[in-house]
């Protein structure tokens, strides 16, 4: 039993050899954790999101890998369907939920999930049940999907506002709103010039984004 506990708390899955009813052999077997684990858990962290293990391991396995990583919520010995259980939840509470998954079992829940993110070396059918596939398995690519998403729709408000702010003010000039007040009329080939350097503005916002870095990279 003392053997079992250390192994559990080295987050190895047992293995039991026995022949007959009698034990033979225990093997502690584990996945290595990446070296980048715990920085890319605690970048999504500082990114405002909250992060939540969902694992078929066993509870001292779990609560080892989350002790490693950071992860301060753990949820053990889940079958597939408790997987999808558990976002349909968060879900009906009126969270946004992404889900990171690999595996087969972790499928159900990846198609269920707002945005599902596959790892890139994770099998067909998880890969098929997600939206997004990540090309390389490091979780600091969940992050930096997360970021350029924002930066996109950050620079998408950035040009509807200033296109919308362009019409609003030139199309009652144009319209001749300042002609009884001042006489002032706009020459259509000054609202041409206008609207190719409203056109040219927006255009040169959105490609900003060309030389938008994830935050790792900035930070290293």
């Amino acid at each position: 039993a003392s053997r079992v506990q250390a192994l559990e708390a080295q987050a190895r899955t047992l293995v039991y050899l026995a022949r007959g009813d009698a034990p033979i052999a225990l093997f502690g077997v584990s996945d290595p954790l990446r070296s980048d684990a715990f920085d890319a858990v605690a970048r999504l962290q500082a990114d405002g999101l909250k992060v939540i293990m969902l694992t078929g391991d066993n509870e001292h396995t779990a609560a080892a890998i989350a002790r490693q990583t950071g992860i301060s919520e753990f949820q053990a010995s889940m079958a597939p369907e408790e997987k999808h259980a558990v976002i349909e939840r968060l879900q009906r509470e009126g969270e946004v939920v992404g889900m990171v998954g690999d595996g087969i079992n972790d499928a159900p829940a990846l198609a269920r999930a707002d945005v599902g993110f596959a790892i890139g070396q994770g099998t067909d059918i998880a890969i098929e049940s997600a939206g997004m596939t990540l090309m390389r398995g490091s979780l600091h690519g969940v992050a930096s999907a997360i970021e350029i998403s924002r930066a996109t729709l950050a620079n998408i408000k950035q040009n509807l506002v200033g296109a919308f702010g362009y019409n609003v003010l030139c199309i009652p000039i144009a319209a001749g709103a300042l002609y009884p007040l001042t006489g002032t009329l706009l020459s259509p080939m000054i609202a041409g010039v206008a609207m190719s350097l409203s056109s040219i503005t927006v255009v040169g916002n959105a490609n900003r984004l060309r030389r938008w870095t994830p935050t790792q990279e900035k930070n290293a």
